[in-house]
């Protein structure tokens, strides 16, 4: 692999999420450049079709261009499945990744028909209707991970999925009144009626205890499925269930700080602090070795009765 490709692709997730980035460190090495690698790809789609740079500053591009981008992408990315040459460094690391680990072609496509339900303005009327969407634009992701761990079977893949929900469902908690003023509404509209928020007013100060009491809830809607996702660990390789177990603690930590603030919880942006999140590391180092100690003793529990796609 060609050094640029690479250097690119790192400093795509330096710059564009901290959180994984840290947690990417305590993979071994091959498998970090992977995530990388995959995670560039991911977020240079995002960013084409939502006019942003690395996940900041959308613009909302016009739905005809939006759409546009999006066709080329799946051009793109048909092309980098079937093997042709790419010259672009996200779509060669891309293309290295997936045919490495024999992605199907419809997880990264699923990925894109989420991006396809941002440009259409798809309108969410129930959590089932959300966790669709979190399917498509972040539960395959985490099964897309689970396969560059080596991961096949059905019940771990499940469990990835579930860690990618939650992440999603925690993104959406903490960028709820961002999200609205850009004229994107993720949070059920059933659930905003009942709490007498009117949907296209969530990002106005006057509702914000109402929109903290449905984000609360969606929350603890997350909660779920990172308890499920912790029942995977145990099938990890030690490295890859501490790095993943890292993130599953600093993301859950987000969650929890918009919980607990309340309708503040958009007065400046959650996040981790530094000690804070090595602290979680320190944590999550005791969670894996529980999960690959304790874990082994009997079967994990059956996972609960939860939306899934895989």
């Amino acid at each position: 692999m060609s050094d640029a490709v690479l250097q690119n692709s790192r400093d795509l997730i330096t710059q564009g999420s901290r959180s994984f980035s840290a947690a990417s460190r305590l993979f071994p090495s091959r498998l970090r450049e992977d995530a990388w690698m995959l995670y560039a790809w991911c977020r240079h789609c995002d960013d084409e079709v939502d006019g942003q740079v690395l996940g900041h500053g959308a613009v909302g591009l016009d739905p005809a261009l939006a759409g546009a981008k999006l066709e080329e992408l799946k051009a793109r990315t048909d092309a980098a499945l079937r093997g042709e040459r790419m010259d672009d460094p996200v779509f060669e690391a891309f293309q290295r990744v997936a045919l490495r680990h024999d992605v199907p072609a419809r997880e990264p496509l699923a990925l894109l028909e989420g991006f396809a339900m941002d440009v259409d303005g798809r309108a969410y009327e129930t959590l089932e209707d959300l966790l669709d969407y979190a399917w498509h634009v972040a539960g395959v992701v985490g099964v897309m991970m689970a396969r560059i761990m080596g991961v096949r079977e059905r019940e771990v893949l499940r469990r990835a999925q579930d860690l990618g929900l939650a992440f999603q469902l925690t993104n959406i908690a903490r960028d709820v009144v961002e999200d609205a003023r850009g004229g994107r509404v993720y949070l059920p509209g059933l659930w905003l009626d009942e709490a007498g928020v009117p949907r296209h007013q969530v990002a106005d100060l006057t509702h914000r205890a109402g929109v903290a009491s449905v984000t609360k809830r969606l929350l603890a809607v997350a909660e779920t499925y990172y308890d499920s996702a912790r029942w995977g660990l145990k099938d990890l390789d030690m490295r890859s269930a501490w790095a993943i177990a890292t993130a599953r603690r600093v993301y859950r930590q987000i969650g929890r700080i918009v919980a607990r603030r309340g309708a503040a919880a958009w007065d400046s942006r959650a996040s981790v602090s530094r000690p804070d999140k090595l602290w979680q590391v320190t944590l999550a180092a005791g969670t894996v070795l529980g999960a690959k100690t304790l874990d082994h003793l009997g079967p994990a529990p059956e996972r609960p009765a939860l939306w899934t796609r895989v």
